[in-house]
C-alpha cells in the first residue's frame, strides 16, 4: 500500500530533517500568543451578527474563516504550541468543542496516534487518504464517528472525562436549540435564527473538514509523509494549516513560524516538499491530457469490437 511505502521510510528522512534548524522556531513573543488566543473569535461574532441580519453569504464567508482559524487553535492547542499552559489549552479546547460542535479532546487522542503512526494500520484519522476523493468526501459522517470511538479507547481516564463533558455541553446547546424552535417566542426569535445557523454550518464544516484536512494533504505521499503548499492566499486563507509536511515532521513548531520553516526546508531538503496540495498548471494539463488518452483509447476499443468480424478479417 503507498501510504505503507511512505511510512517505512522514517530512517530517511530523519537524516534529511537533521539537516534543517529549528529550534529557534519553537519560541513565540507575546504578541503572537495573544494572536493565537483571539484569531477566531472576531469570524465568530461577525458570522453570528451577519446571520442576525439574514445575510447568509456573508455570514457562511464569516463561518470559515472561524472554523479554519479555530482549528489551526486547536491543532496548536494539542501540540502545546500555542504558547500558552496546560490548563489553559484545556479550557480552549473545552470551549472550541462547544463552538465548533465537536469534541476536541476525543480528536487529540486520534490526532496523536496519527503523528506516532502516520497513515500506518492503527491511523484511523490518515484512512481517508487511502481512498478516492469522493469516497473521502462522501465519508465525512461515518469518519467523524469513527475518529471519537478511537479516540475515547485511546485516550486516558482524565481525557476521556473531558471528552464526555465537551459531548454534553454539545447536546445540551442542541437541546437548548431544540427548545426554542418549539417554544417560538418571538423576543427569542433572533436568538434561534443564530443559533440554527450556527449548528448547521458547524455540522457541515465537520462533515466535510476530512477531505482537505486529511486526503488533501496525504493522498498519495509516497516519498514524503504529507503535502504542503505555497500559494500564499491559499495559506492565508488557510491560516497556514496546509504546512502539513513542515508540522509532520517538526510538530512542535508552531503554526505561526511555518512559513519560515517551510522556507528552510525548501533549501535544504527541496525534494522533501515537492507535493503540494492544490496542483500546478502543469499537473493540470498532464491530468487532462492522460484522461483525454483514456477516453479515446476507450472509443477505439469499442470501435474495434464493434466492427464486423467479416469485415475484419478481410481488412
Amino acid at each position: 500500500m503507498k501510504a505503507n511505502t511512505a511510512h517505512n521510510k522514517p530512517q530517511a528522512i530523519k537524516r534529511a530533517i537533521g539537516l534543517v534548524e529549528w529550534q529557534d522556531l519553537r519560541q513565540l513573543t507575546r504578541g503572537q500568543i495573544a494572536y493565537n488566543l483571539i484569531l477566531p473569535y472576531p469570524f465568530l461574532l461577525l458570522s453570528w451578527w451577519s446571520a442576525s441580519q439574514s445575510w447568509y453569504v456573508l455570514a457562511c464567508m464569516f463561518s470559515y474563516l472561524f472554523f479554519a482559524s479555530a482549528f489551526r487553535q486547536a491543532h496548536d492547542g494539542y501540540h502545546h504550541s500555542l504558547g500558552t499552559g496546560k490548563h489553559t489549552t484545556t479550557v480552549l479546547l473545552l470551549l472550541l468543542s462547544v463552538l465548533l460542535m465537536t469534541s476536541l479532546h476525543s480528536i487529540r487522542a486520534t490526532h496523536m496516534e496519527h503523528h506516532r503512526n502516520p497513515l500506518g494500520d492503527s491511523d484511523i484519522e490518515g484512512n481517508l487518504a487511502k481512498l478516492s476523493w469522493w469516497q473521502a468526501m462522501l465519508g465525512g459522517v461515518s469518519y467523524r464517528f469513527a475518529i471519537y470511538r478511537q479516540g475515547l479507547r485511546l485516550s486516558s481516564q482524565r481525557n476521556q472525562r473531558i471528552a464526555w463533558l465537551e459531548f454534553g455541553l454539545i447536546a445540551l446547546v442542541i437541546m437548548v436549540t431544540l427548545v426554542l424552535i418549539l417554544m417560538n417566542v418571538s423576543t427569542l426569535s433572533l436568538l434561534t435564527q443564530v443559533l440554527l445557523y450556527h449548528l448547521a454550518t458547524m455540522m457541515l464544516a465537520n462533515a466535510s473538514v476530512g477531505i482537505i484536512a486529511v486526503w488533501g494533504v496525504h493522498h498519495d505521499c509516497e516519498e514524503t509523509l504529507a503535502r504542503t503548499e505555497r500559494n500564499p492566499l491559499i495559506n492565508l486563507l488557510t491560516f497556514n494549516l496546509l504546512y502539513h509536511v513542515e508540522h509532520h515532521l517538526f510538530p512542535a513548531v508552531p503554526s505561526n513560524h511555518l512559513p519560515e520553516l517551510a522556507k528552510r526546508l525548501d533549501k535544504v531538503v527541496p525534494h522533501l516538499t515537492e507535493q503540494h496540495v492544490t496542483p500546478d498548471r502543469a499537473a493540470v494539463i498532464s491530468v487532462i491530457d492522460n484522461r483525454w488518452q483514456k477516453i479515446k483509447e476507450g472509443r477505439r476499443k469499442r470501435h474495434d469490437e464493434n466492427e464486423c468480424p467479416i469485415r475484419k478479417r478481410f481488412a
